[in-house]
């Protein structure tokens, strides 16, 4: 069971801050290096993560750079979430009957409304995506903040979406909950890469220089 829990934690930090090795892995959860080998190979068997680069010799020599992991889109489905019972067909079905876009506006505006009330509307602008970071955190999206190079952006990075499946089936979904960062931070925002397309990690460009943000800076 212990080895469980660990197992779990360690594909719960890979799906939020993938790719990452396996030192990195060690060191942020503090296992031995035995441990983390252990539940690499057993994670990677069961196909929860894979190797970010898989085009590379596997057969690495002395010099190549230590492997990183990524989760895999079973691994992202095997984190728990509370949205597990929401069926695609109900996705479908809504749409057949143009319900569909109301309900995802309304989910949308729920999770406005729940990480709204963390952001400070006149904190600078890398404060407020800090905080919807969190926010998200608590929400189940294991949610970072990665910079740009150049320091004219920073990406919003989401390792885990706790309606992947749905989303999956329903990409309104993510141009509603991308419509909403935008909204939250009065910033224009570009959606760069999702879950539900098979990514390893949904990624938001927000852009934090003055002449191509639309509200703080």
């Amino acid at each position: 069971m212990h080895d469980e829990s660990t197992r779990e934690r360690v594909l719960g930090l890979i799906a939020r801050v993938g790719p990452i090795n396996a030192s990195a892995l060690g060191e942020e959860l503090n296992l031995t290096a035995t441990g983390v080998r252990r539940h690499l190979a057993a994670l990677e068997h069961e196909g929860l993560i894979e190797d970010h680069d898989p085009a590379m010799n596997p057969d690495r020599g002395r010099g190549r750079p230590a492997r990183s992991f990524v989760a895999t889109s079973r691994g992202h489905a095997s984190l728990t979430n509370g949205y597990a019972g929401i069926a695609a067909e109900a996705m479908n079905h809504m749409r057949t009957h143009n319900t569909l876009a109301d309900f995802v506006e309304a989910h949308a505006a729920k999770l406005e409304a729940t990480v709204s009330s963390h952001i400070d509307s006149d904190a600078p602008l890398e404060e407020r995506v800090e905080a919807l970071a969190n926010a998200l955190g608590t929400e189940g999206y294991a949610t970072s903040v990665r910079p740009v190079p150049g320091g004219t952006a920073v990406q919003l990075c989401q390792g885990h979406c706790p309606v992947q499946k749905v989303a999956e089936e329903a990409p309104e979904w993510c141009e509603a909950e991308t419509r909403m960062i935008s909204r939250v931070l009065d910033v224009h925002v570009q959606r760069l890469s999702t879950l539900a397309h098979g990514a390893h990690v949904c990624t938001t460009h927000i852009p934090l220089t003055a002449g191509t943000t639309g509200g703080k800076a």
